[in-house]
């Protein structure tokens, strides 16, 4: 007896942004499981699988990861659930307004200004905080920066770009989280990891592929930090259930205000940036920076 594939709403929706030869992918995919439910990798989770589709196979479809549950403990005996869609690469076509090719001239402008306020920051790290930033690790190449952005299967936001082609993260170890809130700049291959995560545990609700994860608050934790949506340019914190809220309104804005804090620490507000053995630290009421 064949299995039962559920499809929900959510990854129909999932189908139409990835490109119109998605639905089809998945079609073919849900006949397939239905045949044999145990074709895909077990996730190191009960009844969790993925599976992969080579986009080269179907007209208008990017390469994809498909995450899928079967059977108990998450659901009865004899059926299968398709609940996630990532693109491995770039989608082929998009239907959302912001999927659309930005201006480059207000690109060139976004690269200016976060340059100009990233360099601020790190001119004040290498004079008042050498540990943090010696934890600064090198640029990206555009050859890394693209293959990160395939990897996402997102257009990335130009400022983002300019701040990775500036440092592609930092290094493990003391004075690593010197951002506001004891934050951490996540390495390139962080924000694909943890990007593909949200998007094999999280449904349409509480997950959606345009958002980047920038910096984690929390040396070594996911629970908590910002993120990128490079649908609006907005910076947004999440944190446990879910919590989510606009911060700031750019990245540039984020660098900003962390550079005006630096540089004039009664702009900080409560949370003041301070120093402890050569590494910037953020508290409340904490030594003078």
């Amino acid at each position: 007896m064949s299995t039962t594939v559920d499809i929900s709403p959510y990854i129909q929706e999932r189908c139409n942004e990835l490109g119109s030869g998605v639905g089809y992918a998945v079609k073919v995919l849900r006949t397939r499981l239905g045949d044999d439910p145990l074709l895909g990798t077990p996730q190191g989770e009960p009844s969790l699988y993925t599976m992969e589709i080579d986009g080269d196979t179907f007209e208008d479809c990017p390469a994809l990861q498909v995450l899928y549950a079967y059977g108990p403990p998450l659901l009865e005996e004899g059926r299968v659930e398709i609940r996630g869609i990532t693109a491995t690469q770039p989608p082929v076509t998009g239907t959302d307004d912001h999927d659309q090719a930005p201006d480059p001239r207000l690109e060139e402008i976004a690269v200016r200004q976060v340059t100009g306020a990233w360099q601020r920051v790190e001119t004040w790290l290498r004079e008042h905080a050498p540990v943090s930033f010696a934890s600064l690790q090198g640029g990206a190449s555009r050859e890394e920066i693209d293959r990160a952005e395939r990897e996402l299967g997102v257009r990335v936001p130009a400022e983002l770009k300019a701040l990775w082609g500036l440092h592609r993260g930092v290094h493990s170890g003391p004075g690593e989280a010197f951002l506001p809130g004891n934050g951490k700049l996540m390495a390139m291959a962080e924000v694909v990891e943890l990007h593909r995560y949200w998007g094999e545990t999280y449904d349409g609700h509480l997950w959606d592929r345009r958002w980047i994860p920038v910096c984690t608050l929390g040396e070594h934790s996911w629970s908590s930090g910002l993120y990128l949506d490079a649908g609006t340019g907005e910076m947004w914190s999440w944190g446990e259930f879910a919590n989510r809220q606009v911060e700031f309104e750019s990245l540039t804005s984020y660098l900003e205000e962390t550079a005006d804090a630096l540089e004039a620490p009664s702009l900080a507000g409560p949370v003041k940036p301070g120093l402890v053995d050569g590494a910037l630290v953020w508290g409340t009421g904490g030594g003078p920076a």
